[in-house]
C-alpha cells in the first residue's frame, strides 16, 4: 500500500484544501473507506480461502462471467499496465541521481526481470523481499516524522509567498473531490492481499489480521506524515511543492535529507512493484485453473511451488507496454476498471449474505450492512466523477473491459467442449 503517494500527494490536496483539519479530514475519510474494502475483503477471504482472490469472490457472488472479465482486464490493461508504469517511474527518478538517457528503458525492462525472477523462485523468497522494503519505507517516514516534531518547529513560515498562495484553490465539493480520489489511490493495494490467501498459513485467522493490522498502520502513518509536512511547511508551500516529502526533509535535515526521501521514494516503487507480482499472477492462475485462460496460466512450477508461467506471462507483458509506450494512456484506463471491481466485490458481501446465509464466515465485516452500503455510495460517485471529469478514458476503459466478453465466450466454449470429451471418454 505504501508507495511514492504520500510524498507526492500531499502538493495535490493542499492545492484543493486550504485548511489543516480539511486535509487531515480527507487523509482520514480516504482511510476509513479504505479500512471498509478491506474489513469486507477479509470476510470474503475468510469464505472463500483460495489463490485468486478477488476474481474467486466474483465467481462465486455473480458468476463465472463477472470474474473472467475481471481477471482479463487485471491482465490486459490494469495490473500489467500498472507495473509497466512502475517500472518507467523507477527509471525516472534513478535519472534524477545518475544520467540514464538511452539506458532509461533499458534499466526499466532489467527492474522488470529482477523482480519477475524474485517471484517466479517463491512466494517466501518474494515476502521476504517485500518486507525488507516496507520495514525500510515505515522507519523513513518515521524518521520524517520524528525530525519535523523535535528539529522543525514550523521553520517554513516566512516561506509563505503570493506565489505559494495562489495554489490554493479553496473549499468547494469538487475540490474536495479531487483531493479524496488522490487519497483513495494512495491507499490502494489492500485489495491484493486476498490474490495470494490459499498460500497463506492458516487464512481464515491471518486474512483478518493483516488486512486489518495492515490498514489501519498505513493509516496511521499517513496521518503522522501529513501533520509532519504541515509542521516543518506552510499549506501554501505544501501546494507550491512537487516534491512534498523530499522539501520537507530537506528543511529539517539539510538538502542531504531531501536525497534520503528521493532514496525513499526509489524504494517505494520497488516494493510496490515486487507486490505486484507477488499477488496479481496468483488472480491467472485461478481463472485457467476454472478452464477460462489458457492452461499454461494454471501450472505450477515443480521446485517453486509457484505459478511460475503467470509471473513470466505478466512480465513479457509488461515489457510490451513499455516498449511500445501504451503504457502511459492504459493507466489512465485502468482506474476506472479497477473501481468497476471493487465496488462489485463489495457489493458481493451483500449478494452472498442473501443467496448463501449458511456459508461459513469466520470473520463477518464490522458494521454490515451500512459500512458496504457506505463504500458503494463513495465508489458510485468515484465512477460518476470519472465519467464526468475523463470521459474519454473512463469510456476507453469501458471499451477494453468489454473486449473480455467475446474472449469469455470463446474459453466458454472451450471449457464446455473439454467437459463433454471428458463425459465422453469415461462413458467409453
Amino acid at each position: 500500500m505504501i508507495g511514492g503517494g504520500i510524498f507526492l500527494v500531499p502538493n495535490l490536496v493542499a492545492r484543493s484544501m486550504p485548511s489543516m483539519p480539511m486535509i487531515m479530514t480527507v487523509w482520514l475519510l480516504a482511510g476509513v473507506v479504505s479500512l471498509i474494502g478491506a474489513l469486507a475483503c477479509a470476510e470474503l477471504g475468510g469464505a472463500f480461502p483460495a489463490t485468486g482472490g478477488q476474481y474467486v469472490f466474483l465467481r462465486e457472488a455473480y458468476g463465472p462471467a463477472a470474474a473472467f472479465l475481471c481477471g482479463w482486464s487485471l491482465f490486459t490493461v490494469a495490473r500489467s499496465a500498472q507495473v509497466a508504469w512502475l517500472a518507467v517511474v523507477f527509471s525516472m527518478y534513478t535519472g534524477y541521481f545518475v544520467p540514464l538517457g538511452s539506458f532509461s528503458k533499458l534499466l526499466s525492462l532489467a527492474v522488470l526481470a529482477l523482480f519477475t525472477w524474485v517471484n517466479y523462485r517463491g512466494v517466501k523468497f518474494g515476502a521476504i523481499v517485500q518486507n525488507s522494503f516496507t520495514l525500510v519505507k515505515i522507519v523513513g517516514i518515521l524518521v520524517i516524522v520524528a525530525g519535523a516534531f523535535l528539529l522543525g518547529g514550523h521553520t517554513a513560515q516566512n516561506a509563505m509567498s503570493a506565489a505559494a498562495a495562489q495554489h490554493v484553490s479553496g473549499n468547494s465539493l469538487s475540490s474536495f473531490g479531487v483531493a479524496l480520489v488522490a487519497c483513495l489511490l494512495s491507499y490502494d493495494g489492500w485489495v491484493q492481499l486476498s490474490f495470494v490467501a490459499g498460500e497463506i498459513r492458516n487464512p481464515e485467522r491471518n486474512v483478518l489480521r493483516a488486512l486489518t493490522c495492515g490498514t489501519l498502520l498505513v493509516g496511521a502513518l499517513y496521518l503522522l506524515a501529513n501533520v509532519a509536512y504541515i509542521q516543518v511547511l506552510t499549506i501554501p508551500a505544501i501546494a507550491a511543492s512537487e516534491h512534498v516529502g523530499a522539501d520537507a526533509a530537506a528543511s529539517v535535515f539539510g538538502a542531504a535529507g531531501g536525497t534520503v526521501v528521493s532514496l525513499l521514494i526509489l524504494v517505494s516503487v520497488l516494493g510496490t512493484l515486487n507486490g505486484c507480482f507477488m499477488t496479481t499472477p496468483r488472480v491467472y492462475f485461478a481463472q485457467a485453473a476454472d478452464g477460462l485462460f489458457f492452461r499454461k496460466f494454471a501450472e505450477i512450477h515443480p521446485m517453486n511451488r509457484t505459478p511460475g508461467f503467470a509471473v513470466l506471462a505478466q512480465g513479457l507483458w509488461s515489457a510490451v507496454l513499455i516498449l511500445s509506450g501504451t503504457y502511459e494512456s492504459l493507466i489512465d484506463y485502468a482506474l476506472f476498471g479497477l473501481w468497476v471491481f471493487y465496488g462489485l466485490m463489495i457489493a458481493a458481501v451483500i449478494v452472498l449474505r442473501r443467496t448463501r446465509p449458511d456459508l461459513p464466515r469466520p470473520y463477518r465485516m464490522w458494521g454490515y450492512p451500512l459500512t458496504p452500503l457506505a463504500f458503494l455510495a463513495v465508489t458510485l460517485w468515484f465512477l460518476f466523477n470519472m465519467l464526468v471529469a475523463r470521459p474519454g478514458a473512463s469510456f476507453a476503459s469501458l471499451g477494453l473491459m468489454l473486449t473480455g466478453v467475446p474472449a469469455y465466450f470463446l474459453w466458454h466454449r472451450r471449457r464446455e467442449r473439454a467437459a463433454l470429451l471428458k463425459r465422453t471418454s469415461a462413458v467409453a
